[in-house]
């Protein structure tokens, strides 16, 4: 499956007392035609009001705490064998609700943000986490200004350019998620607001490269383009494979996304992938 073009592989495991090692999402990743950015497993849920307990994993074999496209695509797999218009997934970070908004369409409840600097989390205090000074060593080194860090499910950080599509990402990205304020690494984010309701965001994402779409992103985008009052609490944010909205709710300070999810094709995966990878 995707979400605006964010590459989902949904493998359903309920019934069977398993979870993929490292070793077996890189080599489910490195197969033919299988390539992803995040795998969502199902397993059975702890919570009876949930429909599945869903794991996230990276193609790098690391586990994510979030990912809004990966839940809107869940949803819509678990929605289409039950018939629900809404329903309720389980995460190691808590409950997800989701509801369906058109045939095609679902809004994800992201929670709320997490914004103090122990949160995120940092490697160091800062006073004010809207602007943290964030630099790459040498002298040739670009510099993109202070960065907004927010706490979606994952780090993240996010530069504010004047144009996205002329950032080095593929260069920069991975210095930036591994920089040392960041014990647990980062999504690297560029953003530039086109108007208070409309920002356009590119990402490098943690444990995953460049994406064409990363829900946790475009979230925590939206919070810190509010924050610094960059833009309102609601902004369509316009990602390189395709655009979501984001709502920071005030009554409650939740996150909420709504965006497309798209079904590909529905596969078996051949044993000899774990095979393989027992092997390395």
């Amino acid at each position: 499956m995707n979400g605006v073009g964010n590459k989902i592989l949904v493998l359903d495991l309920r019934g069977a007392a398993i979870a993929p090692s490292p070793e077996e999402i890189r080599a489910i990743h490195r197969a033919e035609g299988l390539d992803f950015d995040q795998l969502m497993t199902l397993s059975d849920p702890s919570d009876p009001a949930s429909a599945a307990f869903v794991r996230i994993y990276n193609n790098d074999g690391t586990e994510a705490g979030a990912c809004g496209n990966g839940a809107r695509c869940v949803a819509d797999r678990l929605a289409r064998q039950t018939g629900a218009e809404a329903l309720t997934i389980e995460t190691k970070a808590g409950l997800i609700a989701c509801a369906r908004l058109g045939p095609w369409s679902w809004r994800v409840d992201m929670g709320e943000p997490r914004l103090a600097w122990d949160e995120i989390p940092l490697a160091e205090k800062v006073a004010d986490t809207r602007k943290v000074d964030i630099r790459l060593p040498g002298d040739d080194a670009p510099d993109f200004g202070p960065a907004s860090v927010v706490n979606m499910g994952n780090p993240h950080a996010i530069f504010w350019v004047k144009d996205v599509a002329a950032v080095p990402l593929e260069s920069v990205g991975p210095r930036f998620e591994t920089h040392p304020l960041f014990p647990q690494k980062a999504n690297v984010s560029f953003a530039q607001v086109r108007a208070p309701d409309a920002i356009a965001l590119r990402v490098w994402e943690r444990g995953v490269g460049v994406t064409l779409g990363c829900g946790s992103a475009a979230s925590a985008a939206l919070v810190a383009a509010a924050r610094l009052g960059l833009a309102g609490r609601a902004a369509r944010i316009a990602l390189p494979g395709g655009e979501l909205t984001i709502e920071w709710r005030k009554s409650d300070d939740h996150v909420l996304m709504t965006g497309p999810v798209e079904f590909e094709r529905e596969i078996e995966l051949d044993s000899s992938l774990f095979a393989a990878a027992a092997s390395q």
